[in-house]
């Protein structure tokens, strides 16, 4: 019987590259998102190579719980169970002096990197814990901003930072139900929003420099390992980045 994943943001970049992958590797695959024409987009230009057990199109905004509940319920619904959740819904605001950045600014990025991450766990918790057989993986999408900051990047550095507290507590919580949660922590995707870094980004000494990125496939195939895994081994933190990226080092 397949196993069933639930991508959140999964109609762009990072999130559609890893609904592929799991696809390719067996999984069915609930595609979550705000916007229901591009999960369609998505799901259409999946490779003939990742078709899935069986996939389905899942509008939510992680933001709302409410909203999160219902997608869930969905997925519970049609599949019976849920063996995987990728927490990968993101946001971020225009690069800014922190002095500068509204509190709406601020409530936008909170609202959708952590509590959004917080309110899918709780659900996949709810769900994971219950089935039989019992338990599931989490995967949360850190990114390399859960180690170092770039400059004028508050809000989003903030939440990658906690998706990192959030990480750990849901691996400890998690234990009793059988439920393993990592952390993957991306440098310099090559997504819709790295393009600015080929054009060139702020760096910590206040130059302008371009950076390397790396193929965004690389980290779908990332994700579809840790959620390959039984549940009694555990990636608990992975990081994956462009090689010549500047994070290593005072670069």
């Amino acid at each position: 019987m397949a196993k069933i994943a639930l991508v959140t943001g999964a109609g762009t970049g990072v999130g559609k590259h890893a609904a592929w992958a799991l696809a390719r590797d067996g999984f069915s695959v609930a595609y979550v998102g705000r916007r229901r024409e591009v999960l369609e987009a998505a799901l259409a230009a999946a490779p003939a190579s990742a078709p899935g057990a069986r996939a389905i199109i899942v509008p939510a905004d992680v933001a709302d719980p409410v909203s999160v509940a219902k997608a869930f319920a969905v997925v519970k619904e049609t599949f019976g169970r849920l063996d995987v959740l990728f927490n990968n819904a993101g946001v971020n605001v225009p690069p800014l002096p922190l002095e500068d950045l509204t509190v709406d600014q601020w409530r936008s990025v909170v609202d959708v990197n952590l509590s959004g991450a917080f309110y899918c766990t709780q659900e996949a918790f709810r769900i994971m814990k219950a089935q039989s057989p019992r338990g599931g993986r989490i995967i949360n999408n850190g990114s390399v901003s859960a180690h170092a900051p770039r400059p004028n990047s508050a809000p989003y550095t903030s939440t990658k930072h906690a998706m990192t507290g959030l990480t750990r507590s849901t691996s400890l919580d998690g234990r009793k139900y059988d439920i393993a949660c990592g952390q993957i922590d991306i440098g310099n995707a090559d997504t819709e929003m790295a393009q600015k870094m080929k054009a060139g980004v702020m760096q910590a000494n206040g130059e302008i420099a371009v950076e390397a990125v790396m193929n965004v496939e690389d980290i779908g195939r990332a994700v579809a390992f840790m959620a390959s895994l039984p549940l009694d081994a555990n990636v608990q933190f992975m990081t994956v980045m462009a090689t010549k990226m500047p994070f290593v080092g005072r670069g």
